[in-house]
């Protein structure tokens, strides 16, 4: 059975994000490709945990709380911990984005207001009332 290999260039073109950005995950030792001299040489659970790693940035989580389940994983694939971490790390995210949507309404309802009453001055101004 041979394994798919992956250049850095394949990946980056996969993915739509620059073979930096991928550097960048190494040295943050999300993933760990082989080498071959200089040459980084990536397989398929490689390509697999970049997905994650872009899905997880997607969502919100932070690249910590991606090593995090990284490592729950690596200990143990069948972890009661790495989904009792995931379920905890999703519901504080989602905390935190119900309180910005929050923040969000409260300022989109100030501004609706400011703007209410500025297009009634202009109105008053328009028409010599001031």
């Amino acid at each position: 059975m041979s394994l798919e290999k992956y250049s850095i260039g394949d990946l980056a073109k996969h993915f739509d994000i620059t073979a930096r950005s991928i550097r960048f995950y190494e040295e943050q030792k999300l993933i760990k490709p082989e080498r071959e001299g200089l040459k980084r040489i990536y397989y398929t659970k490689d390509k697999v945990r970049l997905k994650l790693i872009l899905r997880g940035k997607r969502l919100g989580f932070s690249l910590a709380e991606i090593s995090t389940l990284f490592e729950l994983y690596d200990m143990n694939q069948n972890s009661q911990a790495q989904l009792e971490t995931m379920l905890e790390l999703t519901k504080n995210k989602r905390a935190v984005l119900k309180q910005q949507l929050h923040d969000i309404q409260t300022l989109m309802d100030e501004l609706d207001d400011v703007e209410t009453r500025c297009k009634e001055e202009l109105n008053d101004i328009k028409r010599g009332v001031a």
